[in-house]
């Protein structure tokens, strides 16, 4: 749609915020779109309104299932862990009892690097694709817009954090991140205790 209304001269910015700029433009009854060009965008725009209600619909009935375990209200005292990740984990992720401790259940969502040690050396590469993917794939999209929500500013000085944003790649971090997030979902299951920030509680 954006390229059709580009060959008449409008220029529209990428990104569904600027939908209500096109409503503008085919509402201007001076427009010099062509009656088919302006039927068809507009019904474009119908689409999206219907998709856009219908993900609606389908997020709200998500946040009350999620409202309803215990499991899910635990996991979402967690910052970055919305309801489809608490609702994934409680799905799809093993008995915590199969794991021993949260790097056994990092390890089976495969968010630890691979290893190529030999001769008494460790060698690490990187994160493989196999494993549980849903669950994985969320949580690094939770870390990641963790991320984004602390930035650089609001990250205390000093912490492992922090350490990791000086030296590593961003997308590193999230994979870090997220493998800590996975530990921590670990003991908050097993401990049956909502989230506690492991370096304030260090602290106290």
């Amino acid at each position: 749609m954006r390229g059709v209304l580009y060959e008449f001269g409008y220029c529209v910015p990428q990104g569904i915020g600027h939908l209500k700029r096109i409503e503008t433009i085919l509402d201007e009854p001076n427009s010099d779109l062509p009656a088919l060009v302006r039927a068809k965008c507009q019904d474009m725009l119908t689409q999206f309104a219907e998709i856009s209600a219908r993900i609606d619909s389908h997020t709200k009935t998500v946040k009350r299932l999620a409202e309803e375990t215990g499991k899910a209200r635990r996991l979402q005292t967690m910052p970055g862990i919305g309801p489809i990740t608490a609702l994934a984990v409680e799905a799809f992720a093993s008995e915590r009892a199969n794991f021993r401790r949260g790097r056994d259940l990092a390890a089976w969502l495969w968010l630890v690097p691979r290893q190529h040690s030999s001769g008494g050396k460790e060698r690490y590469g990187r994160v493989s694709k196999t494993g549980q993917a849903d669950i994985r794939n969320l949580l690094i999209i939770d870390a990641m817009s963790r991320l984004n929500w602390l930035g650089r500013r609001f990250v205390p000085e000093g912490s492992w954090l922090a350490r990791m944003m000086a030296r590593k790649p961003r997308m590193l971090v999230s994979i870090a991140l997220a493998n800590r997030m996975a530990r921590q979902i670990w003991a908050m299951l097993t401990k049956n205790e909502n989230y506690r920030d492991p370096e304030q509680a260090a602290a106290v």
